[in-house]
């Protein structure tokens, strides 16, 4: 191979909005993000913000290609309403098929999340034995557990009594709070997404870390589940907040009573209008958890059947 057998997009972007970009790069051909400086050849990006990075095959490259990139980049301005992302530019740059294979991990490090140890699935270090191994591939699109909305939503579950509890993932992305689940103690979870690319990926991820039984993955809206898919004991959704209030009723439909909801992904500035949409289906809100511009919304469906707290 030639040095020029790979094309890297590299963009500069927010700090706070990296998961978002990396989602939104992930396109036709462009299946890999990586985070981070590319190498020290490479001029730093500005504080409060850092490279993301997807790869694609030079037989792929073009200006139609590169043109859909700016494009989908140049969306998040209105899907989001943060005009700052209309000024991402991407850049394309050949790189060496080996180095897009390995980048990635140049920048992402294992990490914990109370018993949860996430690591790739090479990580060969011995873990304390109370550790909960999850074992991911740090390079997809989406799901790598570094954003705060994803750490979030792993401790809220990592806080709980899940054994033997059935769990629900509304736009389940590449599966990692579902198969979180299944390995803390869950007898089942089913994750669901328009993205035709989560069924597999949520698979893949729920077979390399042996809860492959446990974890279904279907793929579109709520429509795709069955009349039983209700009585949830977790209702899980860590996507846009514009959609959280849409499919409110939805989520609260689906929550047992006195069941637990783990809702994410909303921006402060979209805290109190979120809220409101949670509250008004009947749901209530008992944590309202902050890290950095993120929120994430903890709470209950009524008090009947208490949800349950795992005991330190």
């Amino acid at each position: 191979m030639t040095n020029s057998d790979w094309v890297e997009v590299r963009v500069v972007a927010p700090l706070a909005w990296h998961e978002l970009v990396a989602e939104v790069l992930a396109l036709g051909p462009c299946t890999s993000v990586a985070f981070g400086r590319p190498n020290l050849a490479v001029d730093a990006a500005p504080e409060g913000s850092d490279y993301v990075r997807t790869f694609y095959s030079a037989g792929d490259d073009g200006p139609e290609l590169r043109e859909r990139i700016a494009a989908a980049l140049r969306s998040l301005a209105d899907t989001t309403g943060d005009a700052s992302l209309a000024e991402l530019r991407p850049t394309f740059h050949p790189l060496p098929r080996e180095d897009w294979a390995t980048s990635w991990r140049k920048t992402w490090k294992p990490f914990r999340v109370g018993r949860l140890a996430v690591v790739t699935h090479d990580f060969a270090r011995p873990l304390r034995a109370s550790d909960v191994r999850l074992a991911l591939e740090p390079a997809g699109a989406f799901g790598t557990g570094r954003h705060a909305t994803t750490r979030q939503c792993l401790m809220a579950l990592e806080e709980r009594d899940l054994d033997g509890a059935r769990v629900l993932d509304a736009g389940t992305g590449t599966g990692i709070l579902a198969v979180a689940s299944a390995l803390l103690g869950a007898a089942s979870a089913m994750g669901f997404d328009v993205d035709p690319r989560s069924e597999v990926e949520g698979a893949e991820l729920a077979a390399a870390n042996g809860v492959a039984e446990r974890c279904r993955f279907l793929t579109g809206d709520f429509s795709v589940l069955g009349e039983g898919d209700r009585e949830f004991d977790v209702v899980l959704a860590n996507i846009y907040a514009d959609v959280v209030q849409q499919e409110a009723a939805n989520l609260a439909a689906r929550l047992r009573p006195g069941g637990t909801f783990v809702f994410s992904g909303c921006l402060d500035r979209h805290g109190p209008d979120t809220a409101r949409a949670i509250e008004h289906v009947g749901l209530e809100i008992r944590e309202t958890r902050r890290r950095g511009r993120w929120l994430t919304f903890v709470g209950t469906n009524g008090s009947s059947r208490p949800s349950r707290e795992r005991r330190r």
